[in-house]
């Protein structure tokens, strides 16, 4: 199993509650049960308010680095991603597990 982890910090001068970023959210919500490699999907709003966290996070897991590539590559995830692009910027770590 692959672990994918994205965190993403919100551009400066992007809230939380602008349409465009309630409808990113809204994308990636919306990949689970789209996106036949996610094996496990969860995304949300980090809680804390410290000076180094990033805004928000997705947690997902894959079979393996095909599995990936597909969900990397599926036109779901590539139309939220570039939602995304507008407003955020982003680190990710895959790892197996």
């Amino acid at each position: 199993m692959i672990r994918h982890l994205v965190l993403f910090k919100l551009n400066e001068g992007v809230e939380r509650d602008e349409p465009r970023v309630a409808a990113g959210v809204k994308a990636f919500q919306e990949l689970d049960g789209v996106v036949p490699e996610l094996e496990f999907w969860e995304c949300a709003w980090n809680i804390t308010d410290r000076p180094i966290a990033y805004d928000f996070a997705i947690n997902s897991a894959v079979a393996d680095k095909d599995a990936l590539k597909r969900y990397i590559e599926h036109p779901a995830h590539q139309a939220a991603a570039g939602q995304w692009r507008e407003f955020a910027t982003w680190v990710i770590a895959d790892y197996e597990f």
